[in-house]
């Protein structure tokens, strides 16, 4: 057996070298032991001659699942290439469990990047000349997501440590530096963050390097933030904060729902998430395809698109709350693929009860019906989108109900300029929504 040590975790330059010369050498791949050894000299590349091309969806596949937390990735991208070479159209069918296994990688990197970037909050260093924030990933994200961390403030010294590393944006450089890790143990809270930051930052910054060359551009799409972002809170060191005790125990009990048959195809429930104290309450229709998967709402492509939407608007996702009127996913089977499907009134109706858990218990001031399905189950009667969008409602319980189409209607919009349009103007409700919140918080 050969020995590939790889020089870090997501050393992206280092397998991609590695995979091509050993392809072309004919190494086949059940012959290849592949470990992370920063300490080691990584072995040269088999004397090979030739080139080869793979499809740009794999390579954008690998650049992905290669941030997974699976010792296995790397052999197991290497098989796909390895299958590729051979002539076989490794994209294109679904079913062969290394596909999948890279897939569902890919997916669970996706979600921890997404994470990531709702969860992160930075705290100004005691000099205030640095944002500091601190987070521990579940997927090796860092170098990736900070290319995208950093672009949220252009003009700030950015430092973002982890467990494992951490990464620093040097404005005047324009460039992100990685170094060195930071224990949990010794940055249990803000002050100490501040405190650990006074004492060793220098250091940190002395030991960083240019890092590796992940093609951020093929994993994490982002646009910039804009400069009207509000003011900086707090750093978050543990997500949302201590969970509300009632809306935990009926997130467990939901988990158990069999109310409507939508449960029994789909992969899990997916219940609301957002701090307890949320003032502004986002209501979708229902969990989609990798909110299945994932368990968390809104983690998609149209959340996605929500989330930047949600930026420019100046709302922080992690101060609102967002779920859907239904749990489950409703969905047909096409083959190896499930479309989504609108849920109906009995299917509505029997999952009415864990919105209204959460509504009782948030007791928000504004509510964001994003699409007729969400407009019909909080309205309690048919409502045309065109009519209604933008007017604030105020309802029976006392909240402010805005009416906006789902941010999933503008993935469907077909050419550029109507996308652009309809997305203007979905950022402007999103403004109406931070305004009916100043006002209500007021």
């Amino acid at each position: 057996m050969r020995v590939i040590d790889m020089r870090g975790e997501t050393d992206w330059d280092g397998w991609r070298a590695q995979a091509r010369a050993l392809v072309l050498a004919g190494v086949p791949p059940e012959t290849l032991v592949w470990t992370v050894n920063p300490a080691a000299a990584p072995p040269p590349p088999p004397q090979a001659e030739g080139r080869f091309a793979v499809s740009r969806a794999l390579v954008a596949l690998a650049a992905q699942a290669i941030q997974a937390r699976a010792p296995e990735r790397f052999g197991l991208l290497y098989r796909l290439v390895w299958r590729a070479h051979a002539g076989e159209a490794v994209m294109e069918d679904p079913g062969h469990p290394d596909l999948a296994q890279a897939r569902s990688l890919a997916l669970a990197v996706r979600a921890e990047a997404h994470r990531m970037r709702a969860l992160l909050r930075y705290l100004p260093a005691a000099d205030g000349a640095r944002l500091l924030g601190w987070y521990a990933p579940a997927q090796f994200v860092l170098e990736a997501n900070a290319q995208v961390l950093a672009r949220w403030y252009p003009d700030f010294a950015v430092s973002i440590l982890t467990p494992e590393g951490s990464a620093h944006w040097e404005p005047a450089a324009a460039r992100v530096r990685f170094g060195p890790a930071v224990d949990p143990a010794l940055v249990p809270d803000d002050a100490a963050l501040r405190a650990y930051w006074s004492e060793f930052g220098a250091d940190l910054l002395a030991a960083s390097t240019a890092g590796t060359s992940l093609p951020e551009a093929e994993t994490f799409e982002e646009a910039r933030r804009p400069p009207d972002r509000p003011a900086l809170g707090p750093v978050v060191l543990g997500g949302y904060g201590a969970p509300d005790p009632a809306l935990a125990a009926a997130a467990r009990e939901a988990a158990a729902c069999r109310r409507c048959p939508l449960s029994a195809p789909a992969t899990q429930t997916v219940f609301g998430e957002g701090p307890p104290g949320a003032r502004v309450m986002f209501i979708g229709e229902q969990a989609g395809d990798q909110e299945d998967v994932i368990g968390r709402p809104f983690v998609g492509p149209a959340g996605q698109l929500l989330d930047r939407a949600l930026e420019e608007a100046g709302i922080d996702r992690r101060a609102v709350w967002i779920s859907n009127a239904v749990k489950h996913f409703k969905f047909v089977a096409r083959g190896r693929r499930r479309l989504h499907q609108t849920p109906v009134g009995p299917e509505i109706e029997a999952c009415r009860f864990w919105l209204d858990v959460e509504r009782v218990r948030l007791r928000p001031d504004v509510l964001v019906l994003l699409g007729a399905t969400a407009a019909r189950t909080v309205l309690g009667r048919p409502v045309t989108i065109g009519r209604e969008r933008g007017r604030p409602i105020r309802l029976p319980a006392g909240e402010t109900a805005l009416v906006t189409v789902h941010p999933s209607f503008l993935l469907r919009v077909p050419d550029e300029a109507g996308r652009a349009r309809e997305y203007a103007a979905f950022v402007a409700d999103l403004r109406l929504v931070a305004g009916l919140a100043a006002a209500g918080a007021a």
